[in-house]
């Protein structure tokens, strides 16, 4: 009796500690199995137990990292395998450093030494508002733009383009976009040749003593134009962060120089606040004083920039469930625009008190400078602010062109299905320099045109952002309303900004010649 007893005890434990190493054996391979089902392929006994030791878990941890981020990457964004042979999203390891300093680059610039100029018109009171509005206004639609690079279905718009096709459909997309974001780009680049060439000039009289140069103005463009090729062979928008951050030094230091400068010396004989005295040709007072405050404001509002390109730098960024783009993004934007605060508003005040009236309409801050103190002030001082501009001119170009190179590599890549040779990508940049600086001689008055051409352009800074918003991502009702208000006021002031511009072209007139570049 006691043997059966005792033969039963061994056979239950035999079966029990069968069971148990059964369960050994099987409990590693469910929890690798995915929910659907049990693993395509058995795991081995030897696995099993060595992944259930310490010695594994350095190795499970990986798998299970790797496991998360693939999940992340796969279910966040889509990625068209063209964008990476096209230069704005060749490279996508940017960082917040990197958004900071193409935003400061693309951010601030010449148009800035304007800023007196509208305040000549609204005065302190209006001039500081409309500034303060204006700053506000483009801030909020840089975040919507941030925050919409990102699709909820997963899809990244890294260029502007896109996202209004996507936004407002395929035909009206381009028909509203593709002429404001060419001429943000390659009319910013024939200005730039314009500005840098002609700062060359004077650069090369203060060092020398002369008031001759030896080059004319068209063979001071060609300088400036094949400095910018030569630096435009970078490959892609990561590349240039560091040409970017010398852009942003030189912006911020010379706006700082020229109205420091401005204020410590003594004041023109003459400076007057008084409302400037409307030219002879205005047949109507009233009409001249409305549409030199629909001027005043067209300055204003064109002293930001870069919108057109905030969608492309943030798409040289990683992005994440956990990471997403948006997030370094309006991080570096923030520092940027408290950089960029801390220039305009010094520059437009300060300026303002210091010249008053007396701000020339052509080169703003910077021929003031030169008009009034060029005699007291030292060579180096004046030879070191005009080199700054030439630098931030060089600089801004590499950033404003990339557009145009991308769109040219991406008309390449869509025929051939290839990514572009870099024979071909150095001849097409070389191909656009070139064309860029004969458009600057062909075309000298195109300054001219700026208030123009700039104010059909508006709506990509303060409108379409407004309405893309509401159209993709569908907000609620109040939320909709303020933007439908804020859109429609955006295309309310480009008209108005336009109609300024023709009506000051049609009664002072502009002095139309071709190719002879002063």
């Amino acid at each position: 009796m006691s043997c059966e007893v005792t033969e039963v005890k061994v056979n239950s434990m035999s079966s029990s500690a069968k069971r148990a190493a059964d369960s050994e054996i099987e409990t590693p391979a469910a929890e690798m199995s995915s929910p659907a089902g049990p693993p395509k392929t058995p795991k081995s006994p030897f696995a099993s137990r060595f992944m259930s030791t310490p010695l594994a878990s350095p190795m499970k941890k990986a798998i299970v990292n790797m496991q998360g981020y693939l999940e992340e990457v796969g279910h966040f964004t889509k990625l068209d395998p063209q964008d990476s042979w096209l230069p704005i999203t060749e490279s996508r390891n940017g960082n917040v450093y990197y958004s900071a300093f193409h935003t400061l680059s693309s951010g601030i610039g010449v148009q800035a030494l304007l800023l007196p100029l509208s305040f000549t018109v609204l005065g302190w009171a209006w001039g500081i508002i409309c500034l303060s509005v204006a700053f506000m206004w483009q801030l909020y639609t840089l975040w919507l733009l941030i925050q919409l690079h990102e699709s909820q279905s997963g899809m990244r718009y890294s260029r502007y383009l896109r996202l209004s096709m996507a936004a407002f459909g395929e035909k009206l997309g381009k028909l509203l976009s593709l002429f404001p974001i060419m001429y943000l780009s390659g009319g910013t680049c024939v200005t730039l040749i314009m500005i840098g060439g002609g700062t060359m000039k004077i650069l090369y009289q203060i060092v020398s003593g002369n008031n001759t140069s030896p080059l004319t103005i068209v063979e001071w463009y060609l300088v400036f134009t094949g400095t910018a090729i030569v630096l435009a062979q970078l490959p892609n928008l990561n590349s240039i962060a560091g040409i970017s951050l010398i852009g942003a030094i030189t912006a911020v230091t010379y706006c700082t120089l020229i109205w420091v400068v401005s204020i410590t010396r003594d004041r023109p004989v003459g400076v007057s606040y008084d409302y400037p005295v409307l030219p002879p040709q205005a047949k109507s007072e009233t009409a001249a004083s409305v549409f030199s405050i629909l001027n005043a404001i067209g300055i204003t509002v064109f002293a930001f920039r870069g919108h057109n390109l905030v969608l492309e730098i943030q798409g040289t960024m990683p992005s994440s469930i956990k990471s997403p783009s948006r997030l370094p993004m309006w991080k570096g934007v923030k520092f940027a625009y408290l950089v960029i605060a801390m220039c305009l508003y010094p520059l437009a005040i300060g300026g303002y008190w210091a010249y008053g009236n007396l701000i020339p309409s052509n080169g703003g801050m910077l021929n003031a400078l030169n008009n009034f103190h060029g005699h007291h002030t030292s060579k180096f001082m004046l030879a070191f602010t005009s080199l700054l501009v030439v630098t931030n001119c060089l600089t801004s170009f590499q950033i404003y062109a990339m557009p145009v190179f991308d769109n040219l590599e991406f008309r390449y890549t869509s025929c051939m299905n290839k990514p572009c040779p870099r024979w071909l990508r150095a001849g097409s940049r070389i191909l656009f320099g070139c064309f860029a600086c004969f458009i600057a001689v062909a075309l000298p008055f195109l300054p001219s045109l700026a208030g123009l051409i700039g104010g059909v352009a508006v709506p990509i800074t303060l409108a379409y952002p407004c309405f893309m918003w509401i159209l993709i991502r569908k907000p609620p009702k109040h939320i909709a309303i303020f933007n439908w208000v804020l859109g429609s006021s955006g295309i309310v002031l480009s008209l108005l900004i336009v109609t300024g511009a023709i009506w000051n072209i049609v009664t002072i007139g502009i002095e139309v010649h071709f190719f002879k570049p002063e």
